[in-house]
C-alpha cells in the first residue's frame, strides 16, 4: 500500500510542481504558488486516484482531475484563513499576511477558476456529472463554513447541527473525492453511492478525531498547541454534550470557565478537561467517532472492486484514523 500511496503522491507533487496557473499580474499568481508549494497530505487528489485505482489502472490519465480536487481545497483554507484571520498555515505565514488580505480574496478567486479550468479535460461523456458534483459540494463546504461561523454567536449548538455542519464543512470534500475516482473510472451508480458514503463517514470521523486530539493528544506529537479550542470557547463535539450533561456544581463550573474574560491558559484547559473526565466525554466522543468509521468501512466492503485494490484503500483510510496529529 505504502508503495501504491506514494507513487501516487509522487506523481501529483511531479505534476504540481510543473503547473502553471499564471503570470501576468505576478502579485495575483504568487499566492497560487505559494499555498500550493506548501505542500500537505494531499490528501484529497490521493483519494481520487484510490478510488479510481479500484475499477482501473491508467491512474495517469485523471491527474488534473485529482489536481483540480487539491486546487479547490486551497483556495477553501485561503478563504478560511483570511475569515478566521490565522497568521500560520502549514507553518508558514497565511497568503493575506504575506501579502494583504484583497490579494488573497483575488488570489483565492481566481484558484476557484483554475480548479474548474483542470476539470475541462475530463471525457465528454463524464464531465456534466463530474461538474455537477464538482459545484454541488463547492455549495456544501461554503454552507459549512457559514454554519460554522453562525455557531460561534449561538449560545446553544445541537449535536445533531454540530455534526451536519461538519459533515458539509470537511466530510463531503472527501466523499467526493472518492466520488470522482469511481465516475472517472466509470464504475456502477451503487459502487460510486458506496464511495461517496464511504468518504464522508471517514470525514465526520477525522473532525472528531480532530476536536478530540485538541484536548487529548501528547503535546509532543500534535504538532499545536493541545487546547486551543479550550481556550477559545469553540463548539466542538466535547464541549457541546459538555453543556448539555453538565449538572450543579459542574455546570457552574464550566459556565465560569466559558464566560471568563481573564484567566492563566493553562489553568483553563486543566478545569475544562477536567470537566470533561468527570462527564465521561472522552469516551462518548471516541464511541461516536467510530460509530462513523465502523459505518465508512462497512460501506467500503460494498464496492465491487479489486480486493487488493480495496485494501490499500482501506490500509490508507486505517493509517490516516490512527494518526495521532
Amino acid at each position: 500500500m505504502q508503495h501504491t500511496v506514494a507513487r501516487f503522491h509522487a506523481m501529483l507533487e511531479k505534476k504540481f510542481e510543473g503547473h502553471e496557473y499564471g503570470q501576468h499580474p505576478k502579485e495575483l499568481y504568487e499566492p497560487i504558488n505559494y499555498i500550493m508549494s506548501l505542500g500537505g497530505k494531499r490528501l484529497r487528489p490521493l483519494l481520487v486516484m484510490l478510488g479510481y485505482n479500484l475499477f482501473k489502472e491508467d491512474t495517469e490519465t485523471i491527474l488534473d482531475q485529482a489536481m483540480a480536487v487539491e486546487v479547490f481545497h486551497n483556495f477553501t483554507l485561503m478563504h478560511d484563513d483570511i475569515m478566521d484571520e490565522a497568521p500560520i498555515r502549514r507553518g508558514k505565514a497565511t497568503v493575506h499576511e504575506k501579502w494583504n488580505h484583497n490579494t488573497a480574496i483575488l488570489s483565492g478567486d481566481v484558484m476557484l477558476v483554475k480548479a474548474y479550468e483542470l476539470l475541462l479535460g475530463t471525457p465528454k461523456k463524464q464531465l456534466k456529472p463530474i461538474l455537477r458534483l464538482f459545484n454541488k459540494t463547492a455549495c456544501e463546504v461554503c454552507e459549512g463554513q457559514q454554519l460554522d461561523m453562525v455557531f460561534e454567536t449561538r449560545k446553544k449548538v445541537s449535536e445533531e447541527e454540530y455534526l451536519e455542519m461538519i459533515r458539509l464543512k470537511t466530510a463531503v470534500l472527501l466523499g467526493m473525492s472518492l466520488e470522482f475516482g469511481g465516475l472517472l473510472a466509470e464504475a456502477d451508480k451503487e459502487d460510486v453511492k458506496a464511495l461517496r458514503v464511504f468518504g464522508e463517514n471517514i470525514g465526520v470521523g477525522f473532525q472528531l478525531k480532530d476536536d478530540l486530539l485538541d484536548v487529548y493528544a501528547d503535546k509532543a506529537k500534535f504538532g499545536k498547541q493541545v487546547g486551543g479550542d479550550i481556550l477559545s470557547n469553540k463548539k466542538t463535539y466535547l464541549l457541546i454534550n459538555a453543556i448539555e450533561r453538565a449538572k450543579g456544581k459542574q455546570k457552574t463550573e464550566l459556565s465560569k470557565w466559558l464566560n471568563a474574560e481573564m484567566f492563566k491558559p493553562e489553568e483553563k484547559v486543566a478545569a475544562v478537561t477536567d470537566i470533561y473526565n468527570q462527564l465521561g466525554i472522552k469516551e462518548l466522543t471516541e464511541a461516536k467517532m467510530n460509530e462513523y468509521f465502523e459505518t465508512a468501512f462497512s460501506h467500503l466492503k460494498k464496492v465491487d472492486c479489486s480486493l487488493p485494490q480495496r485494501a490499500k484503500l482501506k490500509e490508507f483510510a486505517e493509517a490516516l484514523i490512527d494518526r495521532q496529529k
